[in-house]
């Protein structure tokens, strides 16, 4: 049994792949007949079908001038659900790959004179789309402050020391000491027209959160793939999935999404993020008690709709509209 499928994805070619720091790969993607591809805008980030049958969005980190190619990096994490893994174990230079379109939730406000770029690690990505689109297309002026443990921990070192970048970049590595940690405060204490735009670890992005709640909302911008709202919790239990249109029960363990159980059964339900932060795998909830830990669902929807992708049951079994 199974649901429409997402629109289709474009088989792109993996032209080339190179280790931009240490466990980070950077993959250039290519129509295999050397076409055009459909433009994006700095921030986006588009989906990728990876071997193990499962999804993950990568941020785009080239200029969004070029139509010829898109350029992700990928970080390979043993913990987590296996997605870098299997993507930077599984997947060599010539092979071809599903993309889709790119989706842009990250986009540079318009209008925009000023920005200020907080960067940690792998979350340089689309930093590094804004920063070229920036430098060759807008007289906007930024200033990017990027934290990472060591150079040899720090992808697109080599890229930010080039001549476009020079005085608009500032590197930081507190080498593990965290007494050596970049002091942001100075940057946030006073609210001016800036617009801030954050992408890296969960703890680096919980700081410039706090940091900036006396600014103006609107001027303050987040990035997140990770799956910090899928990753298991100790109290998690097993728990029984019905198909209402097939009848059919899944059996969801400890450890794994209800959306991934679904996959094993052969039922693909559309998704894109799977961290409970874009909405896409949105399922009907016809029965049971639902375990939501979304962003997504307002408290109304909540009560006939579940994420499927990080949320679980209360109950010892929901009903979905499947």
């Amino acid at each position: 049994m199974s649901t429409p499928a997402p629109p289709e994805p474009m088989w792109l070619r993996v032209a080339s792949i190179d280790e931009i720091a240490t466990g980070i790969f950077r993959y250039d993607l290519r129509r295999p007949d050397g076409g055009g591809l459909p433009p994006f805008t700095a921030g986006a980030h588009v989906t990728v079908w990876l071997p193990n049958g499962g999804t993950r969005c990568f941020s785009l980190a080239n200029n969004p001038l070029e139509r010829d190619r898109y350029e992700i990096a990928v970080k390979r994490e043993d913990p987590g659900r296996g997605g870098s893994k299997s993507l930077v174990d599984g997947v060599r230079r010539g092979d071809a790959l599903p993309v889709s379109a790119p989706d842009n939730w990250f986009a540079l406000a318009p209008d925009v004179s000023e920005f200020l770029f907080v960067a940690g690690g792998i979350g340089i990505t689309p930093i590094m789309a804004m920063m070229r689109h920036l430098n060759s297309t807008s007289a906007a002026r930024y200033k990017l402050y990027y934290l990472t443990r060591s150079p040899s921990l720090t992808p697109f070192i080599a890229e930010l020391q080039a001549p476009e970048f020079e005085g608009k970049v500032l590197l930081h590595h507190d080498h593990g000491d965290l007494d050596r940690a970049f002091d942001l405060w100075p940057l946030f204490e006073r609210p001016t027209a800036t617009h801030v735009y954050c992408c890296g670890p969960q703890s680096l992005m919980d700081a410039v959160r706090d940091m900036t709640g006396h600014w103006p909302t609107s001027a303050i911008h987040f990035e997140s793939f990770t799956n910090a709202l899928a990753a298991p919790r100790v109290d998690d239990t097993p728990f029984a999935v019905r198909l209402a249109k097939s009848g059919d029960v899944v059996t969801v363990p400890a450890g794994t999404s209800i959306i991934e159980a679904l996959r094993a059964h052969g039922c693909r339900v559309p998704s894109s993020c799977e961290s409970g932060t874009c909405g896409t795998c949105r399922t009907g909830l016809l029965a049971g008690e639902a375990d939501h830990r979304d962003l997504v669902l307002t408290d109304e929807e909540r009560a006939h709709n579940i994420m499927v992708c990080v949320s679980r049951a209360r109950s010892a079994e929901l009903v979905l509209d499947l």
